[in-house]
């Protein structure tokens, strides 16, 4: 029997980064404001806005740094109440930690997706929202724009996993004040870590420059152009805000940068392997695909689906069955200690929050990478082993009709 795919690696970095990783190894270059112009990521940030469609970018050591500065350069006061969705990674309740903010957390449905009466029901006493597309699952934004834009709160949209989506054809990390990215190895640009933001706020991108580590007047380096609009901003917070030290080195820029014009083929082809795996999954009596948003273009590289009808017990087996023939499962409230199930957030302040919705969907919910490099034999096989683990499992009990 031959041997399941191996869905880790991720993809081989471009050969074109490869001469100037080792123009910067020769030179010792990788400070970010060594140069006096068009640093490796000074051009990534000009890159990215464009890929985007945004007037502004800021690249960071990770998203979570990215969210972090967000909130900061919002200028909440302390104590300000952060409404974010139950299923997320940990990550982003500890960056609203970390930015001496309280997480409000709301109901998520069985499809992944924030609860929008529960969210609409929780956002009068917030100050700020974070909407997670967690593993790239788009929320309705249309909904969720309305009534933030009605009430004045301010939305930071998490899209580490979302990078190439759309929304109503408009880039997801566009649609609220400020979109943050990741360049994680699981992500679909790869920088073993690394993070970006945008925005078309001028005083936020200034804010966020500075205290991400522009010190005297390193934030000059960041300006491809004249710009007015962000000069006088960045005049107006010089030396009026801490500095956090969250910067990307040129080397994390290198590597990122070639892998740029190749997204879109990782989104077409992440997205047509994981709705040929969805489809396969969904002639299953005890797998669900949650099917996407109309208005949502999505660019996955892994798939998340239910199981149906089995218990705590039974789910366990699956996991175990499927692992056996080599697809690891992860049921993200089974797993021990998950960091998306929010019973574990044992540092959040005040009463853990009671969400049976999102805890019962998080009790079946399954996750499995499906990196948009694999060949459609190497889905066959994820897919027989999968579905084979789901028989193994319920197909006795079906036979003998117990």
């Amino acid at each position: 029997m031959a041997a399941t795919p191996n869905v880790y690696d991720a993809e081989p970095i471009p050969e074109a980064a490869r001469a100037e990783i080792d123009r910067m190894l020769q030179s010792g270059d990788l400070f970010r404001y060594t140069a006096p112009e068009n640093a490796p990521v000074t051009l990534l940030e000009q890159e990215f806005a464009e890929l985007l469609g945004s007037k502004y970018a800021l690249a960071v050591s990770s998203c979570s740094a990215a969210l972090f500065l967000s909130l900061k350069a919002l200028g909440l006061p302390r104590d300000s109440r952060v409404l974010i969705p139950g299923f997320t990674f940990a990550a982003v309740p500890s960056s609203v930690v970390h930015a001496d903010c309280v997480p409000v957390l709301c109901e998520v449905g069985e499809n992944y997706r924030i609860d929008i009466a529960d969210f609409e029901a929780r956002l009068d006493n917030v100050q700020a929202v974070i909407i997670s597309h967690m593993r790239g699952h788009t929320s309705d934004m249309d909904r969720i724009m309305a009534l933030c834009d009605a009430r004045g709160v301010p939305v930071i949209e998490d899209a580490a996993h979302s990078l190439g989506t759309t929304w109503g054809g408009r880039n997801i990390g566009t649609i609220g004040r400020v979109g943050c990215f990741s360049f994680q190895s699981y992500k679909l640009v790869n920088a073993g870590e690394g993070g970006i933001m945008v925005s078309d706020d001028a005083d936020l991108i200034a804010r966020a420059v500075i205290m991400s580590g522009a010190y005297e007047h390193n934030w000059a380096k960041h300006l491809a152009t004249p710009d007015p609009e962000i000069e006088a901003a960045f005049a107006r917070w010089q030396n009026h805000l801490p500095l956090y030290n969250l910067r990307l080195n040129n080397l994390s820029a290198a590597i990122i940068r070639p892998q740029l014009p190749d997204v879109a083929r990782r989104v077409r082809d992440g997205r047509a392997n994981h709705d040929y795996v969805a489809d396969r999954f969904n002639t299953s009596t005890w797998l669900s695909v949650p099917a996407k948003l109309p208005p949502e273009e999505r660019a996955p590289d892994s798939i998340q689906f239910n199981l149906v009808g089995l218990s705590d017990d039974e789910t366990r087996a699956f996991a175990e069955a499927a692992a056996a023939r080599g697809v690891k499962v992860q049921i993200f409230g089974l797993s021990t200690d998950n960091a998306r199930a929010f019973w574990n957030w044992q540092f959040l302040p005040g009463e853990m929050p009671d969400l049976p919705q999102t805890r019962a969907m998080l009790m079946r919910a399954c996750d499995a990478r499906l990196p948009a490099r694999l060949t459609r034999p190497e889905l066959d096989m994820i897919v027989a082993a999968v579905l084979a683990a789901a028989d193994d499992i319920m197909a006795p009990d079906r036979a003998y009709g117990t």
